[in-house]
């Protein structure tokens, strides 16, 4: 079995989950599983950044200890995992033990290399963004964006990072590995920024300032800055299993694609000896209704109270819909709506219920076999070869949405076939042609329905794995036997019914997410 190694990025506990966090857990899910579906060893890691100026402030203000207030919030991240069925392996948080060590270990090893000094550093530094500031960080007027926040200018001794020695390194790198972020114009974005000169990277705070976090192995004075923390945990969470270093892909926002994952984590692992990952995706935004998503404005998708309303299939379904990966997309109920009802409801739906009733109603609740396939079962057959064909290619180039659009073109094409050939009215014929053409519609009805759920299982899983039990069906692991047609489902007793998805109506508050 060939290895596979997929992360999200680890979700800051200054806050609870927002739709952006659930997508990216929802995208990197749906890779897994499609990696599991074709026969790799998956490990798919996820987790929280607990460190940092952010947290200690608001743990004070909260009047507890940062440790309280991590664990508090790391429970909201964690438990919205199984909320959205996510297949992960591994929650690692940055207070772990396990994380600690790896990143101590790693920051000494430079430090015996050279590759860290001390040295006094005055300058403007953002409490907001826990970053200094350079003159080329203002607005044209001499302020500062709205971004950072509060900025303040300190005098202080910190430890640096000499990221400007891998420069000329990372630009070869990224040059010689096109591919290498997802998708393509992120990384010339990349390359763009590594045209001005990098400056060498602060690593740490003293503790008179921020205690909370890891403590520089070398200077017990000092505590790690929160990238050489955090970057780390996607090499902590592995360092003691064989064979899983180095990831396939880091899923992330385009947000902390430059300079955190595109060259700082690059810098790092270069500086170390470590592998590097062999790509990074990097995701676009949701918009609410058209504007900025806020949670002070109300403009805002709160996941688990949506998958409580609405269903979680429902939600990862129209997320990986309606969302090319990489651009931006926007979210608002109305369009979830028409997509529910249209998609999941009057298609998907439809033709389990019509499968089912048309079953039990003409063939005693068994599956027959099918006779001679006529010309629409070969028209139906042929168009599944394409679509078997084109969909794991629009996978491989995370072109999930349009993946969808195919499969649901196949659905939507087998209830087309249903009208056509009018079971109902083969059923009230007592003639032996049209007992045979039946007895075809519905072996032809089930095993199309058998195979969409097949490509659809990694973003609907609960929903695929439904629709198969109802129809009697146990799905092997072999990837290209399962999704060849058959008569495998031939004698198969199915379910009286199943509503999948019931039709959902706009309620009053409709405008409003």
């Amino acid at each position: 079995m060939k290895s596979f190694y997929i992360t999200t990025a680890i979700d800051y506990v200054n806050g609870s989950p927002h739709l952006g966090h659930a997508y990216e857990k929802v995208l990197t899910d749906v890779i897994a599983r499609i990696r599991r579906m074709m026969g790799d060893r998956v490990h798919f890691l996820t987790g929280v950044d607990e460190h940092g100026q952010k947290v200690q402030q608001s743990a004070r203000q909260r009047g507890v200890s940062p440790q309280q207030f991590s664990d508090e919030i790391s429970a909201e991240f964690r438990a919205l995992l199984p909320k959205l069925n996510i297949s992960n392996d591994d929650f690692i948080r940055t207070t772990d033990e396990r994380h600690k060590r790896v990143v101590r270990g790693l920051l000494q090893q430079l430090h015996d290399k050279g590759e860290i000094y001390k040295a006094e550093y005055q300058g403007f530094y953002s409490t907001r963004q826990e970053q200094f500031l350079q003159d080329k960080d203002r607005n044209p007027d001499g302020t500062w964006p709205e971004i950072y926040g509060e900025v303040t200018e300190i005098t202080e001794s910190n430890y640096f990072f000499k990221l400007k020695n891998y420069q000329d390194w990372l630009v070869r790198f990224l040059t010689e590995n096109e591919n290498f972020v997802f998708p393509k114009f992120r990384q010339k974005q990349v390359l763009e920024f590594l045209k001005e000169p990098l400056n060498d990277l602060c690593i740490s705070r003293p503790k008179e300032r921020l205690e909370w976090g890891i403590p520089l192995p070398f200077d017990e004075d000092f505590v790690t800055y929160v990238w050489f923390d955090a970057l780390t945990n996607y090499y902590s969470a592995v360092v003691d299993r064989p064979g899983v270093w180095p990831a396939d892909y880091h899923v992330i926002g385009k947000d902390i694609l430059v300079p955190p994952h595109a060259v700082y984590w690059m810098i790092m692992l270069q500086a170390c000896g470590l592998p590097l990952p062999k790509g990074i995706i990097a995701h676009g935004w949701w918009s609410i209704n058209g504007a900025k998503m806020s949670k002070s404005t109300g403009n805002f998708v709160e996941p688990v109270g949506f998958v409580d309303q609405y269903g979680v299939d429902p939600l990862r379904y129209f997320v990986m819909r309606e969302m090319s990966v990489g651009q931006d997309s926007d979210f608002s109920f109305s369009q979830f709506l028409a997509r529910y009802n249209a998609e999941l409801a009057n298609n998907l739906g439809n033709l389990v219920n019509r499968t089912l009733n048309m079953t039990n109603r003409f063939a005693g609740g068994l599956i027959p076999a099918a006779d001679e396939a006529g010309v629409p079962e070969k028209e139906l057959q042929d168009l599944w070869k394409q679509v078997q064909a084109e969909v794991p290619q629009l996978w491989d180039g995370f072109q999930f949405n349009v993946a969808l659009e195919r499969t649901m073109a196949f659905v939507t094409a087998t209830n087309a076939y249903i009208e056509k050939l009018a079971p109902w009215k083969l059923g009230k014929s007592a003639e032996p042609a049209d007992q045979a053409r039946l007895r075809t519609a519905l072996a032809t009805m089930a095993e199309a329905l058998r195979l969409a759920a097949h490509l659809l299982e990694p973003v609907i899983p609960a929903s695929a794995t439904r629709i198969h039990a109802v129809l009697g069906y146990q799905p092997t692991d072999n990837w290209a036997d399962k999704t060849q047609w058959s008569g495998r489902l031939q004698g198969n007793r199915v379910a009286e019914s199943l509503v999948l998805f019931p039709r959902l109506q706009p309620p009053d508050s409709a405008a409003k997410s």
